[in-house]
Formats: structure tokens, C-alpha cells, sequence
């Protein structure tokens, strides 16, 4: 077919009910589309899809398929949560030829796999689990999607360091893989759009898990800095991007002594490898000395952030712990640290700087190559080399 006469009209999308969700995946669940959510067993993978099927089970018939749990498990969570609708099915069945059967007899407006680990099928000898039997599943439900049109969320579960062979092997044949993150000591949870046939990817939604479920937190940037003590030391602000979408995160650092011969280093929500490039550039371009001490870093809120943007803040907060003096107040920065110690632009300043005055931070470091008219009340401070950020410390 040439390609001029190819379809183009917009596809059909099916609201999920979380705003935020919808906006990860371009507009909504598209009809004929295979959604993978991956994610840390326990990290609330089933509880989002029982809220996101309710929702859907108002406009039509939702078929979730579990093959790790009884109806009787999936109900009481339902009935916790308040997502009991008379055309949510529920079928606790491994085999997925008889969810295809079922999936066949019902035409669903929806249909969820929970999860394609468990599942096994008869054409495959092998164990649930294993790679061969996990694309086997994820291909007969992907071909039901694309035969029948309904969207297929197919769940995954994966560790930490992402080593389970089920949701890895399975992102080429999925239309969009969703990261489903968090951790248990926090009430947040982030939802990425890793890969997105549809729409963009990288987009983020932060979640909060409560009581009642999981709930859309309308304005993550607040959320984030509530806690925030203003002046203390090794903490900075970075405005980074999560898709199109401007966050503002806390970062915090400590520089202590360390009594070990190898000083650690230890980060939380930011690359390991970002972390010793970034000691490494302050001790060579800034002078500071590092050699004996451990040096802590985290993004605050169980929160994991990707862009170099991120650099600037990490930096500052680093220098602020080491010299033991806090950041000038009202302060928010973004930049990337290069490895001659200049600060480098990155993308979409305006939007960074709107979210700073949003909430009523007053002055904002970032590249000198940056620096464009600010937003009333919003003083720039241009950098164009970490070594400048001395000049940020208070007093």
C-alpha cells in the first residue's frame, strides 16, 4: 500500500478516570493496543488496574483476568476500594487459552492479563515464569488485541535492578510499556511511559497511595517540597522535566568523614555513575576535597530522576553539605554539569521557569547560555561554570 493512502484518523482512545494516567499514555488506552505495566510486585500494579477497570466498566464489559489470585482475594479489594461494578468480570484462570476463550465470548471493552508471569499456555512445555512460556502468553493476547480491537494491560512484575526476564523480553512486542514505581516508605508513586507507540514518551504521573486506593496528586511540585526546610544545609532545588512536564524535586546531600579506607558513595533516585562523575568534576574544576569522605545523595520523595538537569542542584547541594553552609533561600535551579567543569543548557527553559514562580521561588540559577527574559518577580542568576556556585552559598 503506498503510504499516502494509509489510514491517519485519530484512534479510538477509552478514558482511564486518572487524568495524569491519560496523559502518560497520549490521550487514553487506544482500541487494539498492548500496554505493559511493570513494576516491583506489591507496589500497587493490581490496585491502579481494579480503579482504572471500574472506571472503564461504566462505558462497558471489563474482563480481569488474574492467575495469581482467587475471585474472592480480587473482590474484597474491589469492595475496599469501591470499584465494584455489576460489568467487572473477574476470572481466576492461569490458562491463557481459556481467557481467550472467555475473552471471545464476551467481547470486553478492556481486557487485563494479572499478571503474564503466572499465566502459562498449553501449546508451551514449560513452567510459568520462563521466558519462553511468558512470550508465549504476550503473543496470543497481543494477537487478540489486534484481531478483536480491545486494549490488553498485560502486568509484569519486576525487581529492583530489573533482572526478571518476563517484562524485559516482552517491551518489543508491546505497543507501551509503563514503569510503575515507588517505594514503600513513601506514599508516592510514579507512573513513566518508557515506550509509547501512541504518544510521547518519558511522560510522567505521580500518585499517591492512600486508604482508598491510589489518587492523582494535582500538583506534584508542591507535593514534593512540602516537608522542604528552606536555608538547610545540602539541600537544593532542581527544576528537571518528566516528558513535557515541569517538577520541581529537593535534592539533599551529606558529606561526612569517612572512617573507611574506599569512602562510599550512595545515591537514591538519581545514576550511581551521575553521582561519581559529578564528585569528580567538583573536586577537579571546584577545588573541593573528597577523597576521605562519604558523600550521601537523594532525590526526596522516592522520586527517580533521568535528566541531566539535575546536575546543577546536585552539585550545589554537594557543596553546601561539604562547606557547611545552606544555598541562598528562594532558590531553584537546573543544569548540566559538563566535564570541564562548565554548566551546559538543556531544553524547555520557560516552562521550568513558570513552575519556579508558580510556587514563589525568587531567584533561579541556571546556564548562562539560558538566560531569556524571566517571569515577574524571578531573578536569574546566570552560571557558566560550577565553580561558581561559591558564590551561591549564604553568607
Amino acid at each position: 500500500m503506498p503510504i499516502t493512502a494509509a489510514d491517519t484518523a485519530e484512534a479510538i482512545r477509552l478514558p482511564t478516570g486518572f487524568p495524569a494516567v491519560d496523559r502518560v499514555l497520549g490521550g487514553g488506552l487506544v482500541a487494539g493496543s498492548v500496554c505493559l505495566l511493570a513494576g516491583e510486585p506489591g507496589i500497587g500494579k493490581s490496585t491502579l488496574l481494579l480503579q482504572v477497570a471500574h472506571q472503564v466498566a461504566r462505558e462497558g464489559t471489563v474482563l480481569y483476568a488474574s492467575a495469581e489470585e482467587s475471585v474472592r482475594q480480587i473482590a474484597l479489594r474491589a469492595r475496599r476500594l469501591g470499584c465494584c461494578h455489576d460489568r467487572l468480570l473477574v476470572l481466576a484462570e492461569p490458562s491463557v487459552e481459556e481467557v481467550l476463550a472467555a475473552a471471545h465470548r464476551l467481547a470486553p471493552a478492556l481486557l487485563i492479563a494479572d499478571s503474564v508471569q503466572a499465566m502459562v499456555s498449553d501449546r508451551v512445555p514449560a513452567v510459568p515464569g520462563t521466558v519462553t512460556q511468558v512470550r508465549e502468553v504476550a503473543s496470543q493476547l497481543a494477537a487478540v488485541a489486534k484481531r478483536d480491537g480491545p486494549p490488553v494491560v498485560l502486568v509484569g512484575h519486576v525487581t529492583k535492578e530489573g533482572l526478571v526476564a518476563g517484562p524485559k523480553s516482552l517491551e518489543h512486542l508491546v505497543d507501551v510499556v509503563l514503569e510503575f514505581t515507588g517505594s514503600s516508605g513513601h506514599p508516592f508513586r510514579s507512573l513513566r511511559a518508557t515506550k509509547n507507540r501512541f504518544g510521547p514518551a518519558l511522560e510522567m504521573a505521580l500518585l499517591s497511595m492512600g486508604d482508598a486506593g491510589l489518587a492523582e496528586v494535582p500538583n506534584p511540585s508542591a507535593a514534593l517540597l512540602a516537608d522542604r526546610r528552606p536555608g538547610a544545609v545540602g539541600s537544593a532545588v532542581a527544576a528537571v522535566l518528566e516528558g513535557t512536564t515541569p517538577l520541581l524535586v529537593e535534592v539533599q546531600a551529606l558529606v561526612a568523614r569517612s572512617p573507611l579506607a574506599t569512602p562510599r558513595r550512595v545515591a537514591h533516585g538519581v545514576d550511581g555513575g551521575r553521582l561519581a562523575l559529578l564528585l569528580a568534576v567538583l573536586e577537579k574544576r571546584a577545588r573541593l576535597q573528597l577523597a576521605d569522605r562519604d558523600v550521601f545523595l537523594n532525590v526526596v520523595g522516592g522520586v527517580s530522576v533521568d535528566e541531566p538537569a539535575l546536575d546543577l542542584a546536585a552539585a550545589a547541594a554537594i557543596l553546601s553539605s561539604a562547606r557547611e553552609r545552606a544555598l541562598v533561600e528562594d532558590l531553584v535551579m537546573f543544569g548540566e554539569v559538563g566535564l570541564l567543569g562548565e554548566v551546559r543548557a538543556v531544553g524547555r527553559t520557560q516552562e521550568r521557569l513558570r513552575e519556579a514562580q508558580t510556587l514563589r521561588f525568587r531567584r533561579c540559577a541556571l546556564p548562562a547560555s539560558s538566560a531569556a527574559a524571566p517571569p515577574p518577580d524571578l531573578a536569574l542568576v546566570p552560571l557558566s561554570h560550577v565553580g561558581q556556585l561559591v558564590d551561591l552559598l549564604a553568607g
